[in-house]
Formats: structure tokens, C-alpha cells, sequence
């Protein structure tokens, strides 16, 4: 994997985790993600005022939330010291509320069943949800909205699999993808709140990201879809032409 060994590049805030610039990942056919263009993070929803200087100096103009009416409640975004940045809530609503709800009260659960509902969801966030991120997509194809940053709770398993569709999509290899998709695991803050009413085995399985999920999710689309240019094509909105310009907008 030929990649600049400092990636992915984080961005340090004091009322967010998980924020990092997708730009330096080598693409196969030459080029690399432009930096400055696209970033991910978890939810926005501490910012400091200090915070948004930092983010008010990538230029930032759109903020994707990709959380569901219950998250967004509970942690609603601070993005009011961002006078001009466009917010489009996108929500993949992960139904997972009362699955962890459930498991904490069950105390026979094991960590073989929270991966289990771990890789069902990442299933459903391919399958079920492909139109929160072809939306997606359409903003990052236009000018006007770039830098973008896209989101979720912990930017983790929702803002993952739609940051590994996105470095897909651009021609990144695979080992460069899960690179990415793994720095979640030291640069999430993580959730005490989870830590405390959860088992260990399945917190251990919740409050990080696998690659095996990100398989799955992969897996799924190839069973469903026969390939990833059909799924591009089909549920995202990316034929061969709208793939070739965002290659064109966001490799350098």
C-alpha cells in the first residue's frame, strides 16, 4: 500500500473525536484524494467556540448528519459559530436504540451476538439506506459544497461504510480503505456512557470497528448487486460518468 504515512490526518477538537481530512490515499490509477475537500467525523454536537475557528478554517460549507430524529435530539449539532455552513440531515436511522437496550438488560448476551446485530446493520446500511448516501454523493459533486463533512454519532459504522463507499468509488485500494475505516479505533473517544451499562464482550464489539463488518457490508452489495459498478450505478446515482467527474473533483 503506497500511502503517505501519516494518514489518515486527524483534526484535533476539544468537543469532538473521530475527525480526520480523507484526502493523501493513493488512488490505483494514479493520484491521491485531494486534501481539504472531504472529512468525516463523529457528532459535532460539543464544539467549543474554539472548535469551530478550526473547522471554520478548512472552509468548510457542508455539514451531513447522517444521524437519526433520537440521536440528533440528544445531541443536537452545534454548528451556530458556523455562520454560512449548509447542514443537510441525511438520517440512516440504525434501529439499534432498543437492540442495545435489549442486550444490556440480557445478561446471557455474548459478544458473538452483538456482532451478529453488528453485521446486520452494516448490511442494512448498504441495502436499505443506499439513497441517504447517493444524496450524499449529489452534494459532493458539486462545487458549491465542497469541503463536506459527513457524520454520524461515534463517526464510526454509518459515516465508515459511507467513507469506504466514497474511497471506493474514487478507485482507492481496498488496503488503503480499511486503513482508514480501522483509525476509528484510535481516534473515536468513545462512549462511557455505553461502557458503563454494557457487558465488556459487547461493549468491546460495539464501542470499535471490525473489518469483518465492513466485509460484510461489501459481501452483501456483491450478492445483491453482482458487482460494485452495478451497485454505484443502480442505487447510488454513479455511472461511469458521474464517477469519472467526482474522480475528477476530488483526486489530485
Amino acid at each position: 500500500m503506497d500511502n503517505l504515512p501519516d494518514l489518515p490526518r486527524s483534526i484535533t477538537l476539544e468537543g469532538a473525536s473521530n475527525v480526520r481530512d480523507l484526502g493523501g490515499w493513493r488512488a490505483a490509477e494514479g493520484g491521491r484524494v485531494r486534501f481539504g475537500a472531504v472529512f468525516r467525523s463523529a457528532s459535532l454536537g460539543g464544539l467549543t467556540d474554539a472548535d469551530a475557528a478550526t473547522l471554520a478554517g478548512t472552509g468548510l460549507r457542508t455539514v451531513v448528519d447522517l444521524r437519526g430524529d433520537r440521536e440528533r435530539d440528544h445531541a443536537p449539532s452545534r454548528l451556530d459559530a458556523l455562520p454560512g455552513v449548509d447542514v443537510h440531515w441525511l438520517p440512516i436511522d440504525p434501529s439499534l436504540g432498543a437492540s442495545l437496550r435489549d442486550l444490556a438488560a440480557a445478561r446471557e448476551t455474548t459478544g458473538e451476538d452483538a456482532m451478529e446485530l453488528m453485521r446486520r446493520a452494516y448490511v442494512a446500511y448498504a441495502l436499505e439506506w443506499p439513497h441517504r448516501y447517493a444524496a450524499m454523493f449529489d452534494l459532493l459533486l458539486q462545487e458549491a459544497r465542497r469541503p463536506l463533512l459527513f457524520h454520524c454519532t461515534a463517526g464510526k459504522d454509518r459515516t465508515g461504510l459511507g467513507a469506504a463507499l466514497l474511497l471506493t468509488a474514487l478507485g482507492v485500494e481496498h488496503e488503503a480503505i480499511r486503513a482508514d475505516y480501522l483509525a476509528t479505533n484510535r481516534l473515536w473517544a468513545g462512549e462511557p456512557e455505553l461502557t458503563a451499562i454494557l457487558p465488556p464482550a459487547v461493549a468491546e464489539v460495539l464501542l470499535g470497528v471490525h473489518t469483518e463488518l465492513l466485509d460484510a457490508a461489501f459481501a452483501a452489495i456483491h450478492a445483491a448487486h453482482g458487482s460494485l459498478d452495478a451497485y454505484f450505478t443502480q442505487r447510488i446515482g454513479l455511472d461511469a460518468v458521474r464517477r469519472e467527474r467526482l474522480r475528477e473533483a476530488l483526486l489530485t
